[in-house]
């Protein structure tokens, strides 16, 4: 059976339905979950990833919003075609979490973090890297989340309104930035309400 990401779009399909994109008033009424804490899972991934502009990170959150697995790689296409981005994420999303479509219901959720140059103000190629992430979770069973631009001028969940100064584009915390691709661990022990430490949560490695 093959998959449904590697059927190209149809020749006949119009060239306007070519270029897949979500408007930012069609994202906001999508019912995307919201982020408890998204400084938080932000300042989180910026330190794993340290991305620089061009670079997209894509994370996965348990129930309880805690990063699983994420994965950062190359995301600068200038062609805003939600087709061509949601592949590229789709591949990212099936090396480092296994699919969930047996569920009834999806239980976990990506998230995804552009980082760029420019303004935080929606742009194409957001839009299309929002078709991408939506359509991505439907085709792996997770649940559509977060979409996060940061930019020189610092970061902003789209489609919420909540952001910050720090991180932002361009900051390296602790030295040099890492190479695109590599896939880090999840989140840092922490203690529970009862003390006990949570253990070190793993991602699968490229």
């Amino acid at each position: 059976m093959i998959s449904p990401a590697a059927v190209p779009p149809s020749a006949t399909v119009p060239a306007a339905r070519l270029g897949r994109a979500l408007e930012p008033a069609e994202w906001a009424a999508a019912g995307i979950p919201l982020l408890r804490d998204p400084r938080e899972i932000v300042t989180g991934l910026h330190t794993r990833h340290r991305p620089a502009p061009g670079i997209v990170v894509a994370a996965v959150l348990d129930a309880e919003q805690r990063v699983i697995a994420s994965a950062s790689f190359p995301g600068g296409q200038t062609v805003a075609d939600g087709w061509v981005l949601r592949n590229a994420l789709l591949d990212r999303l099936r090396r480092i979490v296994p699919h969930d479509l047996r569920r009834r219901s999806p239980v976990r959720t990506a998230v995804l973090l552009h980082c760029r140059d420019g303004g935080e103000e929606w742009t194409p190629l957001d839009g299309a890297w929002m078709w991408g992430l939506r359509d991505a979770c439907t085709l792996h069973g997770l649940r559509c989340g977060a979409y996060i631009v940061l930019t020189p001028g610092g970061w902003r969940v789209l489609g919420e309104g909540r952001g910050g100064r720090h991180p932002h584009a361009g900051a390296a915390p602790g030295g040099a930035a890492r190479p695109a691709g590599r896939t880090r661990g999840a989140v840092t022990p922490r203690r529970t309400a009862g003390g006990a430490p949570e253990a070190r949560r793993r991602t699968a490695a490229r």
